[in-house]
C-alpha cells in the first residue's frame, strides 16, 4: 500500500500554518510536505513537526522574486551566489527538521538560453548534491508543465532524467508528479515503469483542477495500485487542494487507513 504524505502548503487553506501538522495527524497521516516554510523559522517547523509526532519528508527551494516571475534559480545564468543562498537557507530546514528531500526549483530561462542554463543548472545541482550528501539529504528535480509554470526550464520527463544522468550524483533524483505528466506527456503508468530507478518521490492531484484524486481524468487508484506493482517504496504526495472541505474530500483515502 503507497505510504502517503500531506502537503500542508496546499491541503489545509482554512487552518492556520501552524495547526496544520497536528490537522495532518488527526486526519491519519504520519508524514507531511512542507514547500516553502520560510515564514517560519526552521526551530518553529521542527517544533510543530515534533508536536503532531509527524515527519516531513519535503521541502522545496525557494522561489526567488515572484512577483517578477522567478521560480527558482538553478538553471538561471548569473545568478549562481543567489542559488547558493537559496540552497543553504534550504538545507537549514532540512538539517534542523530532520528533512529526506529538497525540490530544487530550477526557474524560468529564456529559451535562447537554454544550452548556457543547462550548463548551470548541471553546475549548481552538483555543489547541492555533494552538500545534501554529507546529511543523507536527496535533491529532487521536477519537471513542471507549460501551462501552470510558462517558461519553467524542466518540462519533460526523458530530458530531466538525461540531466540527472549527466549531473552523476546518486543523490539526485527525479520528482514524479502525476498531474504534470498527465498535461505534458500521458502514459502515466509507462513513462513511472520507465523511470522507476531514479524516481525519488511522487505527487499527484486531479487533472483538471489540481483537486482530489476521485475528480479528473485521470484513474488514480489504478495509478496507486501500480506503485505497489512496481515496488516503489518511497513517499506519495497529496499535492491537492481540496474542492470543498479536506475532510469531505477524503473519501479517496479511505482504501488507505486515511480520514478517519
Amino acid at each position: 500500500m503507497p505510504k502517503f504524505a500531506a502537503n500542508v502548503s496546499t491541503m489545509f487553506p482554512d487552518v492556520p500554518v501552524e495547526a496544520r501538522f497536528r490537522a495532518a495527524r488527526d486526519l491519519g497521516f504520519t508524514a507531511v510536505e512542507y514547500l516553502f516554510p520560510y515564514a517560519q523559522s526552521p526551530a518553529e517547523v521542527k517544533a510543530g513537526v515534533c508536536e503532531a509526532g509527524v515527519a516531513m519528508i519535503l521541502l522545496n527551494t525557494p522561489l526567488g522574486d515572484v512577483a517578477n516571475g522567478e521560480r527558482g534559480l538553478a538553471a538561471v545564468p548569473g545568478r549562481e551566489a543567489d542559488f547558493r543562498r537559496d540552497f543553504d537557507r534550504a538545507m537549514a530546514y532540512a538539517v534542523d527538521v530532520g528533512v529526506p528531500m529538497i525540490h530544487v526549483m530550477a526557474g524560468v530561462v529564456d529559451v535562447a538560453d537554454r544550452d548556457t542554463a543547462e550548463a548551470v543548472l548541471v553546475r549548481n545541482v552538483r555543489v547541492a548534491a555533494d552538500l545534501a550528501a554529507g546529511h543523507g539529504i536527496d535533491v529532487l528535480l521536477e519537471p513542471l508543465n507549460t501551462e501552470d509554470t510558462p517558461g519553467y526550464f524542466l518540462t519533460r520527463t526523458d530530458e530531466t532524467r538525461q540531466l540527472i544522468d549527466s549531473i552523476e550524483r546518486d543523490n539526485v533524483r527525479l520528482q514524479f508528479d502525476f498531474y504534470h505528466r498527465q498535461i505534458m506527456e500521458g502514459n502515466l503508468e509507462r513513462r513511472l515503469e520507465e523511470n522507476l530507478d531514479v524516481i525519488g518521490h511522487i505527487q499527484f492531484s486531479s487533472v483538471p483542477g489540481r483537486h482530489e484524486p476521485q475528480h479528473g481524468e485521470v484513474n488514480m487508484a489504478y495509478l496507486f495500485a501500480a506503485c505497489d506493482r512496481l515496488g516503489y517504496d518511497g513517499w506519495v504526495g497529496c499535492e491537492y487542494r481540496p474542492k470543498t472541505t479536506v475532510r469531505e474530500g477524503l473519501t479517496w483515502a479511505a482504501a488507505y487507513g486515511l480520514g478517519a
